[in-house]
This record gives structure tokens, sequence and C-alpha cells, in this order.
């Protein structure tokens, strides 16, 4: 039972400092508020996130043998067993637009079915991220936020002399608009707590040398409101706060070692030499904004779409794309299942923090619903027909997880977004080439 006192607390209160600007996570105490106005008895808000990985799959080892509830785990899905019970699985689902790596991110959240013909052309649709971002903004700081694991790159030829919008974004706010990725954690950081009005470079570069943390900066207050909270609601405040100090030390310690250990021009301030440690501090900014409440719609990138990364601290030294390519040699095939197996470590280690994170009478995880998956299945021929897709999380009690369904008809991407943009109470009419809705309610698909 949620421990509620008669401090009732506005769902959005932020505390305002030097620069910077602190939302509060769900507390028991912003129960009443929540119910004196009306909004859906005091539930958390429904959530979502997109995880994004680049290159297809080993699909041999990613497509579980049977249908239907209680299937058993293909050994890229293994890492994800202790979330199976919030875990859909669909096969059968094919890309929007199938062409190469710019249809497969081009077409993930857009369900475009085409693409620009060249470099200079760049045509898609509004993404279902931006159709939940222009709703929820309106009780939110940020409308979306959008990040990745790599530079961005929204101008030039990437792939088959199309512009590079279509693979290193997943996110467009119109349909000749896409959006950059945001890939250094201070960025990120200032852009979820800092206030200093700009994106500029000297504007950023100023908020840096206050060396004020976002904390200090508000000490008084967060002091002050604490005092008048019972002590559930302090212990999860205390706990918020130490996540947010601990994000500072670490993208300090990452601008230190930047400019010792990476003194180019191409590696910016922030951005952590080692990939884990990047990880980490990317996910650990989604785990803050959606604690707090900043946004409820995130785009997530692991990777782009031909990424080269080697992945050695698993003993695959081959660059990935390439290794993509592995021409149905089961050694290579092998080895690209490791760096598959690996982002479904990398996440599920992600989707632990969220389930233990409290938010109302559940978890995060309870009150989200996320879309993991890549807009290519066998990798070798690029093939845009039966996705590597999941569905995880409670979906604030919208999904019913522990199913792997099938579809035989072979129905786009596009009709799982439509599908999805019902389940989280923003019903549109069609996303991109989108033809209906999908089942996903039953055990078996279509």
């Amino acid at each position: 039972m949620a421990f509620i006192t008669t401090k009732s607390l506005p769902r959005r209160t932020v505390l305002r400092g030097l620069g910077a600007t602190l939302a509060l996570p769900f507390l028991d105490s912003m129960v009443p508020a929540f119910s004196l106005r009306g909004l859906a008895n005091g539930k958390p808000a429904h959530r979502f996130q997109t995880f994004y990985v680049p290159n297809g799959m080993a699909m041999e080892y990613w497509s579980p043998k049977t249908e239907g509830a209680k299937f058993d785990l293909p050994p890229i899905l293994e890492p994800l067993a202790p979330f199976q019970d919030q875990m859909l699985v669909l096969s059968g689902l094919k890309a929007s637009w199938n062409y190469i790596h710019a249809g497969a991110s081009g077409s993930f959240l857009t369900g475009t079915p085409r693409g620009g013909r060249n470099e200079v052309e760049i045509i898609a649709d509004v993404s279902m991220d931006q159709l939940l971002a222009r709703q929820f903004a309106k009780e939110t700081q940020l409308g979306s936020l959008e990040v990745a694991m790599d530079a961005p790159a929204n101008a030039g030829a990437c792939t088959g002399n199309l512009s590079c919008a279509y693979t290193h974004t997943i996110s467009w706010r119109s349909a000749t608009q896409p959006l950059p990725m945001e890939y250094n954690p201070r960025a990120v950081f200032e852009k979820l707590f800092g206030d200093t009005g700009s994106t500029d470079r000297r504007a950023r570069e100023a908020r840096l040398r206050q060396h004020k943390s976002i904390l200090d900066s508000v000490t008084e207050k967060l002091a002050g409101l604490k005092r008048e909270l019972g002590p559930q609601d302090q212990l999860k405040v205390n706990e918020y706060s130490e996540s947010i100090r601990d994000i500072e030390r670490r993208i300090q310690k990452a601008e230190e070692q930047s400019d010792l250990e990476i003194p180019t021009l191409e590696q910016p301030q922030g951005v952590p030499p080692v990939f884990e440690d990047h990880l980490a501090l990317m996910l650990d900014l989604q785990l803050l904004a959606l604690q707090s409440d900043l946004t409820r719609v995130i785009s997530f990138m692991i990777s782009k779409e031909q990424s080269a990364r080697p992945y050695p601290q698993i003993g695959v030294p081959e660059a990935h794309h390439p290794l993509s390519h592995h021409g149905d040699v089961p050694e290579l095939i092998a080895h690209m299942s490791k760096i598959n197996r690996y982002h479904t470590q990398l996440f599920s280690q992600y989707l632990a923090k969220l389930r233990a994170t409290p938010d109302g009478d559940g978890s995060l995880l309870d009150h989200m619903t996320i879309l993991y998956g890549s807009g290519i299945s066998n990798s070798n021929r690029h093939a845009g027909d039966n996705l590597p897709i999941l569905i995880m999380g409670g979906g604030a009690g919208r999904l019913k997880g522990g199913r792997h369904l099938v579809y035989n008809d072979q129905p786009t991407m596009a009709n799982l977004l439509v599908t999805l943009m019902d389940k989280l109470d923003v019903p549109v009419e069609h996303i991109g080439g989108s033809t209906g809705k999908l089942p996903i309610d039953t055990l078996s698909g279509m």
C-alpha cells in the first residue's frame, strides 16, 4: 500500500537552481494530486521506448522453435529469461521498405514503403515515436528523447547512394525532417537537467566552467521538500539523487579521460572511450528521464546500420557489418550470433534496472512498452521478411507477455506500429503504408 502523507505534490513538481531544473520521480505523495485531477486514478504514465539493433540477425539463433506460451528461448534470447513473462516474440513481420540498410532503419518506426532516390532526396513519414511525442508533450518537459551510440551524420550518402539520414536515425518529425540522435552523454544530461537555453557549444562550455553540480544548485530546496515527505518518499528521492550524482561523476570522469586519452577533434567531450562505459551512461540517462517523467518517449540505437564496430571483448574481432555478410558460413554465423546475444545481454541489464525502479504500484518496466529489434532479418541477403522483433514490458496492463506469435500472412512493421499506438491510447488510422492492426492479444497470429 502506498504511504500517503498530507503533503500533496503535483506530478510535474520541479526544483529550480542555478542553471538547472530537477524533476522528481513518481512519489507516493503525488497520488492524491493525481486523484484530485482525475488522472488515471493515480496510476503512473504509460511509456514507450525503442531499442534498435543494426545489421540484421543470425536468425538460426534467434527464432523460437515453438509457438504460443511457454516457448523455449533460443540462444540469442536466453539472456532475457528473467523477463520472459513480459516478452512477446513476433515472427513473420516484414519490413515496410525493404531496401538494404537504408530501408531497415528508415522504415522501422515510420512504416514508410519507400524513401528518396538519391542522397539529397529525403522522404519517409512521421515516425511512431514522434506521433506519441505530440500527444505526451502535453504532460512532460520533453516530448521525446533520441539517443544513439554513434555520431550523427544526416547528410551525404551512406548506403545505396541514399542519404545517411536513413541509417543514422529512426526518428522523423515529418516526412522530410529526420531527427538527429544525440550520442554525447553530456549533451543528453544538459538536455534533461540543464537550463542553458541553448545547445550552442559556447553556451554549453560556459555551463561546464561553472563547475556547479545539478544537485548542489538545488540542495536547499531539495532538503526543504524532503522534510515534508513521508519516509518512503524520502528514500525514493535519496536514491534518485544518488543516481544523478553518480552520472554527473561519470560524465566528468569521461571528459577527463577524453582529454587525456583521445585528444582528437572527432572525439567530443563526454563520450567515454570504452563502449560499455558509454552505453551504461546512455542507458542510465534514459532511466532517469523516464523515472522523473521528463519524457515518456525514447528512441535508442545501440549502433547505426552498417556499423563496423568490432567486439573483441566477447571474442569477435571482426567488424560487425562485414561479419553480417557471412556467406552462410556456419562459423561466421556463430560469431554473428555472439554479437546479437551480447546486445540482448546488455539490454537485459537495462531491463533489470527498469524492473528495480518503483513506479506507483509497480515498476517502470511494468508501465512500459519497449520495441526491440532490427529492420533486417537474414543479414547476408539484407532480408526484409520475418524480422526479429520483441515487445517487452508490462505495457501498463495492456500487454500479455510470455508468448511467441507467428504471423503467416506477412503483415508489415507498419501494422505493428498502428497496433502499438492503440495500446498506448493514442490511436491513429495509419502509419506509413499500414493496412490494419495486428492481433497480439491472442495466442496465435494469423
